[in-house]
């Protein structure tokens, strides 16, 4: 770019869930933020044909993806040239910022893996905001395709677990627990304390149990009913919060779905974003295996079996136990879109505002001036067309 602003014309925005019609994005070429939208003249100009600009997506919970899983670590040097390439295949999904997940793995790895994925911003690629800790605070009955034996009890603190970067939210930014053991509410302040989110996930809580962890502190759901009790009609457990009363919670935490054609009926996924679409967060869960051809695959150290991978699905080999997902987050995002009938700007809500305003980042994820720049392209089916990072374009569909 040339000028030191650029104006995107002919073009509508997602704001809010919904479309604004006949507007235009205007962004500075010097610090890839957004400008207030008027008052300029000249800079550059990009037209973008009627097309919709929208946040760039944001990825709470990815394993991995393209062969590489985030708990695959030998040294810093090596791990940080994989998790580059993970973050520069990214935008090609619309994705630009994504938080990687780390399951259950034994304390030692986890002091070894954590410090790597410190915020930080990737050249042509989206930008690591931080680790999610899913585990190794879950419930052996809802283990998944976690590692039970390396389970922990909330008596165990989580520097013993996390080592240094338990200590704030500078690097672990969120960490997946389960309400229902004992010792739970104390963890769940401790973390909070320090500025780390807490979802609730890989449990049998009943819905008191989650109200108990909210009340002390927790914000969200972990992939909303799988690894977790099932909702019956007079005991609803923890999906039950994604509706409380505001007599038993003044504010329903937010909640992750898998809306990959897998892990959800999309009929059940419908009703859950439906319920509270403001709460609402798509993740893929995607493993290691995203972006490969089917086969079977060898485990790991989260999972100590072969992988079966078959489209988007990937189960322990033998059983019908779900490891995670290999679908995108562009394909979740059209998938709510078919599932639900709500347009591509409610949609896109569940993968920009909504992540955004649960992780507190006032940085990104909405189309508001001061905010960077990271941008995504859209048709009316949700299709990526391009994605923009820090004002640039990183990536744009042949």
């Amino acid at each position: 770019m040339s000028g030191w602003f650029t104006t995107f014309m002919n073009c509508r925005l997602c704001r809010g869930g919904e479309i604004i019609e006949g507007d235009q994005l205007v962004v500075s070429d010097d610090t890839g933020n957004i400008l207030h939208p008027t008052g300029y003249i000249g800079g550059d100009a990009v037209d973008l044909d009627d097309g919709i600009i929208a946040p760039g997506f944001l990825e709470l919970q990815t394993n991995g993806m393209k062969g590489f899983h985030f708990t695959h670590f030998d040294d810093e040097q090596s791990y940080a040239v994989k998790v580059n390439e993970v973050a520069r295949y990214l935008p090609s999904t619309g994705v630009t910022g994504f938080y990687p997940t780390i399951p259950t793995v034994s304390s030692e790895e986890f002091k070894k893996i954590l410090p790597s994925l410190a915020p930080r911003a990737i050249e042509d690629g989206a930008s690591v905001l931080g680790a999610h800790a899913e585990g190794p605070y879950l419930f052996p009955s809802k283990k998944g395709a976690h590692n039970d034996s390396l389970f922990h009890q909330p008596a165990t603190s989580p520097n013993e677990i996390y080592g240094n970067v338990a200590n704030s939210n500078d690097t672990l930014k969120i960490v997946t627990l389960a309400p229902d053991l004992d010792g739970t509410t104390a963890l769940v302040k401790d973390l909070t304390n320090k500025g780390i989110r807490v979802s609730l996930g890989h449990s049998s809580a009943t819905y008191d149990q989650g109200v108990t962890a909210v009340e002390a502190g927790a914000s969200c759901l972990t992939h909303t009913m799988n690894a977790m009790a099932p909702m019956h009609h007079r005991d609803p457990g923890l999906a039950g919060l994604v509706t409380a009363a505001p007599s038993t919670l003044p504010h329903s935490p937010y909640y992750s779905i898998i809306t990959d054609g897998n892990h959800l009926h999309p009929s059940v996924a419908s009703m859950l974003f439906r319920a509270n679409p403001r709460k609402c967060i798509l993740v893929t869960d995607s493993i290691e295996l995203a972006g490969l051809p089917d086969g079977t695959y060898p485990g790991h150290s989260q999972v100590p079996h072969n992988q079966i991978k078959k489209g988007t699905k990937v189960t322990i080999e033998g059983t019908e136990t779900l490891i995670g997902s290999c679908a995108t987050l562009e394909e979740c995002v059209k998938n709510l879109m078919k599932w639900t009938g709500c347009n591509v700007a409610e949609a896109v809500q569940c993968v920009t505002e909504n992540v955004a305003d649960l992780m507190g980042d006032s940085t990104r994820g909405k189309l508001e001036s001061g905010r960077r720049a990271d941008l995504v392209v859209l048709d009316d089916e949700g299709n990526v067309l391009q994605t923009w990072i820090a004002g640039k374009k990183a990536w744009e569909k042949k």
